[in-house]
């Protein structure tokens, strides 16, 4: 059940949705207005390009969604499970993330779509570190499966169902991380540009290693 989840897997959600949130506006902003962090819209897109027989703009779009497929397929390799456990090579794909976020600016600011690439390839590394924990379904770089675990909450409520509070705090804690971290990336993006993605890059690395440091402290090795 989602009582069982540790303390770190919370804060943790929280912040790496606000990473995601900064990350999808800097590239919504950017010379190509598109999303890296979900794939549903970029799958839409897509399919309409090939629709219309424009095979460049379908093969561009094919790209972001295989890079954050690969990008999901890479933290399966290092971390080998999809269920929670400290003591797994998390901080090892949060260091990828910080890199690959940091290097995605010198290839946005010269006009590049490889700075996509990279961001979504981030974006499926990170979503895919936190998966399925004891019925918990958590989800970091879009929200859509919190507010419709909001919806069925809601639902259940107005029947008189019970509803476990704190898998709607969780919810909470991921929308709010996600929708703070798009304020603070439009606000950074119109300062810094680009360079506000060293803005989610440097703490993702914090993020990685903080853990580093907890794992070892809690005697964890593996």
């Amino acid at each position: 059940m989602i009582s069982r989840l540790p303390r770190w897997v919370w804060s943790g959600a929280a912040l790496l949705a606000m990473v995601a949130g900064m990350v999808n506006v800097v590239a919504l902003l950017s010379f190509e207005h598109q999303s890296v962090s979900h794939l549903t819209g970029n799958t839409s897109i897509a399919a309409a390009a090939l629709a219309r027989g424009d095979i460049g703009g379908a093969l561009h779009f094919g790209v972001i969604i295989a890079a954050f497929f690969g990008g999901a397929v890479l933290s399966g390799f290092l971390i080998q499970d999809s269920t929670l456990k400290l003591g797994r090579r998390y901080g090892v794909a949060l260091a990828l993330v910080g890199l690959l976020l940091a290097a995605a600016v010198p290839l946005f600011e010269s006009g590049q779509a490889l700075g996509l690439y990279a961001a979504a390839l981030a974006c499926g590394i990170q979503n895919a570190m936190v998966s399925t924990y004891s019925g918990a379904v958590v989800r970091t770089t879009h929200v859509s499966g919190m507010f419709t675990d909001l919806g069925i909450f809601l639902g259940h409520w107005l029947r008189g169902m019970p509803v476990e509070g704190k898998r709607i705090t969780l919810s909470l804690y991921v929308i709010a991380g996600f929708a703070s971290g798009g304020l603070a990336g439009g606000l950074a993006f119109a300062w810094l540009g680009y360079r506000a993605l060293l803005l989610p890059a440097v703490l993702v690395l914090c993020v990685a290693a903080g853990y580093v440091i907890y794992r070892q402290r809690s005697g964890h090795v593996g």
